[in-house]
């Protein structure tokens, strides 16, 4: 996770950000937003392809200040308790932020070929809504009111 990021930073400054340096060496994205301020609430996911990219990184970003906004705010990483694309996704595809605007959507990358560095589509859900599937449960994630989080 990527932390200590102004508020004001859309996930857009943020990706042009990081492929400054980067690029085409992380295959998803998502900084949290806080829907009713439009500002993001200071953290981000990245997955990097493979953890060689993680020291310049480092190297790069924490320890610093953001290059917006005259904020004070200092980069940091951690861990995220998910880890790999497989489970970010499985952790998103079903969440309410996937009814949100696009920009506000966590964000897949191809990292190699013609398209490296270009968004990749996210996988539909897998929770579906008819009479064939279980029930689904709802979870509060901070969306929108009115907006579910759906788990099969």
């Amino acid at each position: 996770m990527i932390r200590n990021i102004p508020n004001k930073y859309t996930q857009q400054m943020l990706l042009e950000c990081i492929n400054e340096t980067h690029f085409g060496k992380f295959d998803f994205l998502y900084l949290r937003m806080d829907f009713k301020s439009k500002c993001n609430v200071g953290y981000a996911f990245i997955n990097f392809i493979n953890t060689d990219v993680i020291p310049s990184f480092v190297e790069q970003y924490v320890g610093k200040k953001w290059s917006r906004f005259n904020s004070d705010k200092i980069c940091s990483l951690s861990y995220a308790v998910i880890q790999g694309r497989k489970a970010l996704i499985e952790k998103f595809r079903n969440s309410c932020v996937m009814n949100e605007e696009p920009h506000y959507r966590p964000k897949l990358y191809y990292t190699s070929g013609a398209n490296r560095g270009l968004e990749e589509p996210f996988p539909e859900p897998t929770a579906h809504r008819n009479a064939a599937h279980r029930p689904l449960r709802r979870r509060s994630s901070g969306c929108r009111k009115g907006a579910a989080t759906f788990f099969a």
